[in-house]
């Protein structure tokens, strides 16, 4: 077993490491290039059309959930522990300018995942029961017709659910509320593997269903309790930002209990925190959009990008300025023990905003990639694999909550980060449908497709969809 860690911990420092950075970093900006940087430009619109109308019920195209109800699974899997304990970690690793690298990496990913989203609705597929499903695995099949690299990244997102999206959140919900409220870890296991259960089994309707209510409530939840810790200490935030810019180009030196940093260090911690919490690029959250009621791609990619928006810009910088307003950045904590420091700096009380904040977060997370993964073992092995994949994962929520199989989850991170390979091949040789999909949809986008059908038609012959779909 040391020695398949050992082969892990090698697989996953470049995965997670510089190459696969710049990789991720480099296909949103080539993909912006092609698309003239359409996510900037029109970014107003954007929001006008997604966070301006998250509410707003619509059905026209086709569909199986809302569009606010996928984009609220795929930011169900996207906000979790990583936007509380993995932006302090940044910050305590690679100093305050590391926030500055996260907004750029944001800015970048929101290009990437538009791009993921665009065609994950675009390469879809219908069952004869009226489900749509959809994902890296099959633009890379139907888009590519590269079968086997398809394969790979599902076995990649099947196998990494189990433990980045299950085991790992379980367990830190049942020692956040151990520490904070001394809750028995069985007990917590029992009862998010029945709660978990209980949404999983109904699938994307019904996980869609309770996302649209957990997810704008636990975001509001957080950013109004972080708003009050930064508007108590108002007097801070100029110097926060001051710290933020002047050490994202020259690094940090060493204060007190800090380890210090550098500029490489600052960089490479920032960018990594954003592609880890938002995604963009590793091709999970174009799973949960595919089955999104919507009538061309672009509509629908539009809220990618609101969830990168709101995962790494918003949520993610309020974690950021709490650490750094408090005071507490340079005190040698790391992590979720850092966010919980700062917030009871800020407020008496303050650590319980973060232990509750973190259990909605990691809960959400258990439910999003739970269909994820369910997704990803359907394509491999077809529909009657799902049941017996709900009874592995249902289990594992309660043996990730008591700490076991922990070294499970150092492999299923590596996985994760596996995953962004066969998408951006993907992405890099699909990016002509997305400039494609982009023109069509721009040339008028109050006009409403009723079908599928509408947006596949203009497609070019090298592009259009392989007759080989799963179901």
């Amino acid at each position: 077993m040391n020695t398949i860690l050992d082969v892990n911990k090698l697989i996953g420092e470049f995965v997670w490491g510089w190459p696969m950075l710049i990789l991720l970093l480099g296909t949103g900006l080539f993909i912006g290039i092609k698309t003239k940087f359409i996510v900037l430009s029109k970014f107003g619109y954007i929001m006008k059309n997604t966070l301006f109308k998250m509410f707003k019920k619509s059905n026209v195209g086709e569909g199986e959930v809302s569009a606010f109800q996928a984009v609220s699974t795929a930011l169900a899997a996207t906000v979790g522990t990583g936007n509380i304990a993995g932006v302090a970690l940044a910050i305590a690793v690679g100093g305050p300018g590391a926030v500055f690298w996260m907004w750029l990496s944001a800015l970048l990913g929101m290009t990437t995942k538009f791009a993921e989203v665009i065609l994950s609705i675009t390469y879809r597929v219908k069952d004869d029961e009226g489900s749509f499903y959809g994902g890296p695995m099959y633009y890379i099949s139907r888009g590519l017709g590269k079968n086997w690299l398809a394969k790979l990244f599902a076995l990649f997102g099947a196998l990494a659910s189990f433990g980045i999206g299950c085991m790992t959140q379980s367990n830190s919900i049942a020692e956040v509320l151990k520490a904070s409220f001394n809750v028995n870890p069985i007990v917590v296991g029992i009862v998010l593997a029945v709660l978990s259960g209980i949404v999983i089994i109904g699938g994307i309707k019904r996980i869609g269903q309770v996302t649209e209510k957990l997810v704008p409530f636990m975001a509001l939840f957080y950013i109004l309790g972080s708003l009050l810790i930064i508007f108590i200490n108002a007097n801070q935030i100029p110097h926060a930002f001051s710290l933020i810019f002047s050490s994202a180009f020259t690094g940090q030196a060493a204060v007190g209990g800090f380890a210090g940093s550098t500029l490489m260090m600052a960089m490479r911690n920032g960018i990594a925190r954003g592609v880890f919490t938002n995604e963009a690029g590793l091709g999970s959250a174009p799973i949960a959009h595919a089955a999104a009621t919507t009538d061309h791609p672009v509509r629908q990619g539009m809220w990618g990008v609101f969830e990168v928006f709101m995962d790494t810009i918003v949520i993610c910088t309020m974690t950021a300025l709490v650490v750094l307003v408090s005071g507490v950045w340079d005190s040698g904590l790391q992590g979720a023990a850092l966010t919980s420091a700062a917030f009871e700096e800020g407020i008496r009380g303050g650590k319980y905003i973060v232990s509750i904040g973190l259990t909605l977060f990691a809960f959400s997370t258990i439910l999003g990639w739970s269909y994820y993964g369910e997704k990803c073992t359907q394509y491999l092995l077809g529909k009657k694999f799902i049941t017996p994949y709900r009874l592995i994962f249902i289990p594992l929520v309660f043996v990730g909550s008591i700490g076991g199989l922990q070294s499970i989850w150092a492999i299923s991170d590596t996985l994760n980060g596996l995953m962004a390979i066969p998408n951006l091949i993907g992405l890099l040789f699909l990016s002509g449908v997305v400039v494609t999909m982009v023109r069509d949809f721009f040339k008028d986008p109050d006009r409403h497709r009723e079908s599928d059908k509408e947006y596949l038609d203009i497609l070019p012959d090298k592009y259009k969809p392989r007759d080989h779909i799963h179901k």
